[in-house]
């Protein structure tokens, strides 16, 4: 078995083949959803019931890790296992950036929100 250093295993994943026809389509996709019904119906086409599930589980985990939530809390209320857990810590710290950049979205778009009075 290959063991990857931390750095290395970030730079293998950052270096995904993003550029191909069917990733940059996929992208575009996404980028064009303008509704939270537009990206609903197209999630549930895309993925099963499961995926998104999974996939939910997953940003609710990087949510609760960067409010210093233990390990074990997170496995019991999303069901992951410590193993994903710990792949969505290495994500969240890593140098991809995605999970901490919606995260820091979110969070100053409902501060922005609560400020006026809309949340």
């Amino acid at each position: 078995m290959l063991y990857l250093t931390k750095a290395l295993y970030f730079d293998t994943l950052a270096h995904m083949q993003w550029k191909d026809a069917e990733n940059t389509r996929l992208i575009q996709a996404v980028l064009a959803l303008k509704t939270p019904d537009e990206a609903q119906r197209f999630l549930r086409d895309l993925m099963t019931e499961k995926e998104i599930k999974e996939f939910s589980n997953r940003f609710k985990t990087a949510e609760l890790l960067t409010k210093n939530v233990p390990y074990s809390e997170i496995e019991q209320k999303t069901g992951l296992s410590s193993r994903t857990v710990a792949r969505v810590s290495k994500w969240l710290n890593g140098k991809g950036g995605g999970y901490r950049t919606i995260i820091n979205r979110l969070h100053s778009h409902n501060s922005i929100q609560a400020r006026k009075g809309l949340s």
